[in-house]
Order: C-alpha cells, then structure tokens, then sequence
C-alpha cells in the first residue's frame, strides 16, 4: 500500500504550502514541510479528527484525508503564519527551559493522573486547563502550534472513552487492565505534540542572540 503522504491531495497541500512560503529561507521552509508531513502521517495513522469509524481501517479514503488537512489548516493560513513568524510581525520570544518544560509536563500529566484514585480525574482536569493557559499565553509557538497542541492535550477526551468502548466490546466488558490499556494508548498524543513543542522551543533558544 502506498504512503498517504504520496496521495494527489496531500501532495497537492504541501506543494501550495512550499509555492506559498518561497520567501523563507531554504532551511526553515524544508523544516516547515518535514514538521507539517509528520503531522499528517501521524494524524491520518491515529485519526485525530474525533472520527472512531475512520481509526485503524485498512485504506485511507479521501474525505478522511480531506478531514486531517481541514484540522491542519489551509495551506494559507500555515503560510502566512511562517511569513510573519519570520518576517518578526508575531516576533517569537524564548522562554527558560524551565517555563517551557512546566507547560509540556502540564500537558501529559492529565492521563496519568487519572489512574489516581478517588481526586485523579479533577487533578487530571485542573492540569490539562493550566497546561492550555500556559500554552497559550507562552511566546515561543505560533498559532498553529498551539491550535493543534490545545486538540492534543484535550484528545484523551475522545480517545479514552472511544478506546474503553472498543476494548469492552472486545473483551465482553472493561477490565481494570484494558482501563489502564486504554490511557496509556491515549497519552501517546499528548506526547507526540508535547515532543514537537519541545523541539520548536529548543529551535528558537538555538536562534536566539
């Protein structure tokens, strides 16, 4: 079966996202395609869109590529966010790695928390809303960087009640062990988007006079 990435819509994206950012410099406007091709591999292989029915099917049809690249914005949008990132009109600003590694932590923890018993749940709760307002009042992450991580951090919502459905039907009923099965399977987004956050802010303290 043939890479997702190499099908005519996806192509056709990251063609416009590259025609649209000829301005940037070669290295930042490779990195910028590389970041936005992991992204869509990874969202049309966990089906981030909050559509259980499209996840683990064999074929990706079209509409579900439609949906992923709708989730990661238009081709203009990513573009004119880079262009202004780079021409200093949304100036980014590093921050300490402690402050960054406060909110990437605050990001994940949410899921772990859960397995807490009694308090884990509003503990999981009141972590993932002060990871997003770290996030978004943070410098280092344009826009789009945290759109996309806001709907990484708030995934487990979806993901683990949908996973703990599957797993119940599969094993005629939710065991303890499929419970903690379905979290752990749930924080590998939170994870992935904290990863990339993490590299975009250690991109930006590298640049920084």
């Amino acid at each position: 079966m043939s890479s997702p990435l190499s099908h005519p819509l996806v192509r056709t994206f990251l063609a416009t996202v590259e025609r649209r950012t000829a301005a940037l410099p070669a290295a930042w406007r490779e990195e910028l395609l590389e970041d936005l091709r992991e992204e869509i591999a990874a969202a049309l292989a966990d089906d981030r869109t909050g559509d259980p029915a499209a996840a683990g099917g064999p074929a990706i049809g079209e509409e579900r590529i439609r949906r992923v690249l709708d989730w990661i914005g238009t081709p203009e949008e990513i573009a004119a966010d880079a262009l202004a990132e780079e021409s200093g009109s949304i100036p980014p600003e590093p921050e300490n790695p402690g402050g960054t590694w406060l909110t990437l932590g605050l990001a994940v923890l949410p899921v772990p928390l859960c397995l807490v018993p009694g308090v884990g749940i509003p503990l999981g709760l009141v972590a993932a809303f002060g990871a997003l307002v770290r996030l978004w009042r943070s410098a280092p992450w344009a826009r789009r960087e945290k759109r996309q991580a806001t709907l990484f951090v708030l995934s487990p919502l979806v993901t683990v009640p949908v996973l703990a459905a599957g797993l119940s039907l599969a094993f005629d009923g939710i065991s303890a062990p499929a419970f903690v099965a379905s979290l752990l399977i749930a924080l590998t987004l939170p994870v992935v988007g904290a990863i990339r956050l993490a590299r975009s802010a250690a991109r930006l303290r590298e640049q920084a006079p």
